[in-house]
């Protein structure tokens, strides 16, 4: 019983980590419709940057604060200095942001070596909680919480704020956001931020729970393609209910069927696509 628990848990905290990562890519790619690929790379340099501040004697809490910002300004200066210069060029941002994420995985394997990077639990949150005679790991519970508190803003902002609308139209139709005066460059770039961030906080987030590591990026990128794609890009609770599907899918997969992990956690995106290719919330373009 225990053990199912634990899976449970573990698949939980994953979802809220992916739905961190993926609710800022289907931001972007949204909206600006970019395959924003440099997204894994913000997710494994939040990590890393809390690791080491942590190990330098910072409180956890802090450096996730600080991860998150750092991705915010690299993601806006990311967007203001090289996207921007490449608008209309589809092909070239892909290829740009591409280009970013093998840049951000050598510069991290040089300035952090290729060992992983442990990121201490705080004390607070080392000691499982029980609970009716079970364990449950405290940590996994608080990211969890914060994934929830995460999801709960951003559907705040994104529907009951001016901003929020801003964006829904440039999702919608923005030829038709820019005749009506929605300030077109100053939302991609708020956008961007925004996305960056949240994928700088994921992996602050995720560090207790999978360290620091080259490759982090590689194994969590595609997953957040596969949550965009069943979820349906630019659905908001679509990301957020695929994010925990996923999750249970690839943590009990791998528990169960090691060897058709990537088989079980590929195939609902493949149906997916053949029937129902806008997702499983997305809209139907008219």
């Amino acid at each position: 019983m225990q053990i199912w628990i634990i899976q449970t848990l573990n698949s939980l905290s994953l979802g809220g980590l992916l739905f961190m990562l993926s609710s800022g890519f289907a931001l972007i790619f949204g909206l600006m419709r970019i395959a924003n690929l440099t997204h894994g790379s913000l997710f494994m340099m939040g990590a890393y940057i809390t690791a080491v501040l942590v190990r330098s004697g910072t409180n956890l809490i802090l450096a996730d604060i600080a991860a998150m910002l750092s991705m915010a300004v690299l993601g806006g200066l990311i967007e203001r200095f090289i996207l921007l210069r490449l608008a209309g060029n589809s092909q070239g941002q892909v290829l740009a942001t591409l280009g970013l994420s093998f840049i951000a995985a050598d510069f991290c394997l040089m300035q952090w070596g290729g060992d992983p990077i442990p990121v201490s639990t705080p004390l607070i949150f080392q000691s499982p909680l029980q609970l009716m005679g079970l364990s449950f790991p405290t940590y996994r519970l608080v990211v969890l919480g914060v994934a929830i508190i995460v999801a709960t803003l951003l559907y705040l902002l994104i529907e009951r704020t001016r901003l929020g609308a801003m964006i829904r139209a440039g999702v919608d139709d923005m030829d038709m956001a820019r005749a009506v005066g929605v300030p077109a460059s100053l939302i991609f770039t708020v956008v961007f931020c925004l996305g960056a961030s949240l994928a700088g906080l994921g992996g602050a987030l995720g560090g207790p729970i999978f360290n620091a590591y080259p490759g982090l990026d590689g194994e969590m990128l595609p997953l957040a393609l596969i949550v965009v794609i069943l979820g349906g890009v630019g659905s908001l609770f679509g990301t957020f209910v695929a994010s925990f599907i996923i999750g249970f899918i690839y943590t009990f997969g791998v528990a169960l069927l090691p060897d058709l992990a990537y088989v079980i956690l590929f195939l609902p995106m493949v149906i997916v696509i053949a029937f129902k290719p806008q997702g499983l919330f997305g809209r139907v373009a008219t």
